[in-house]
């Protein structure tokens, strides 16, 4: 039986950015460890709306490439080695997903995660019409063309400029405080991918900017300690069959951690996820030099 979250969080994030794709497997953790305890809600950052600012600071598609394979060094999400033909602004994908998350909130979760998944692995361009219908092809249940074509629509603009004001409200918060925010573009905003936990009965607690799983873990036992914490799966396919859309590896990884002091093990995930997928269990997708692991069962 499905519980009434006790808690939202609210989740500052945007498609282009590095540090919120390289927290997918401390986000996998958080999912899975507290489940339908925790009520998520998109607000979408909308980091630019142009390339000028990104071509003034001499950003390439070379340098932007090099740069993601660090990323992929050391946090384990799959990044291409390819270059875009060129930088791309983020504020039509984010209208995108506000349009998704419209129809329904799991659809705009969906499209976010493909839109990810295909501007850090493929060569396809978050400002792309074409490029996004057949991303948001991909996600079940949506009518990408219905979604890519509402990107314009005057109700979709405001919601997305909701979204944007939300997400430049930072002054004074403890993401400040603590140096996480950012001004790139004026007020003081959220950097990707801030949360905010508010709990139903009062209080709330703010994780500003990329942190490690147990940043989240904390501020919500700080926030909830009657918060019902569900151990490690026993197994991948376990975990597989909790996330239909998918894992990579090091979302697994992440998910498959036997405990708080144990560092995620990308290679015995793998190599789960190799054995399970040999016996019929579960199935894979290239993603860059990795794979999008689902349950086969």
């Amino acid at each position: 039986m499905t519980r009434v979250p006790s808690v939202t969080a609210f989740h500052f994030t945007d498609p282009g950015c590095p540090w919120a794709y390289s927290a997918r497997p401390a986000h996998a953790r958080l999912v899975w460890r507290f489940g339908d305890q925790i009520e998520w809600r998109l607000v979408t950052i909308g980091l630019s709306e142009t390339t000028e600012r990104a071509l003034a600071r001499g950003r390439t598609p070379a340098s932007q490439a090099a740069g993601w394979r660090a990323f992929e060094r050391r946090f384990g999400m799959p990044f291409t080695p390819a270059l875009k033909p060129r930088l791309a602004a983020t504020s039509r994908a984010c209208r995108a997903i506000v349009a998704a998350r419209e129809v329904a909130p799991v659809l705009g979760e969906r499209a976010f995660r493909e839109l990810q998944l295909m501007h850090f692995a493929t060569t396809s361009l978050l400002d792309d019409d074409a490029d996004l219908r057949v991303t948001l092809g991909r996600v079940r249940g949506l009518d990408a063309d219905a979604a890519v074509g509402r990107i314009d629509d005057a109700e979709i603009r405001d919601l997305y400029e909701a979204d944007r004001a939300l997400a430049r409200s930072a002054g004074g918060s403890p993401t400040e405080a603590q140096g996480r925010s950012a001004t790139s573009d004026g007020p003081v905003r959220y950097t990707a991918p801030s949360v905010i936990f508010e709990h139903a009965g009062g209080g709330r607690t703010e994780v500003g900017g990329f942190q490690p799983f147990e940043a989240y873990d904390t501020a919500l036992a700080n926030l909830d300690v009657s918060l019902e914490r569900r151990p490690a799966p026993a197994g991948v396919g376990e975990a597989l069959a909790a996330f239909p859309d998918g894992l990579t590896t090091a979302e697994m990884a992440a998910v498959m951690r036997p405990s708080d002091l144990v560092d995620a093990d990308l290679a015995a995930a793998e190599g789960q996820l190799l054995a399970l997928a040999g016996e019929g269990g579960a199935t894979s997708e290239p993603v860059a030099g990795d794979a999008l692991w689902r349950s086969d069962g």
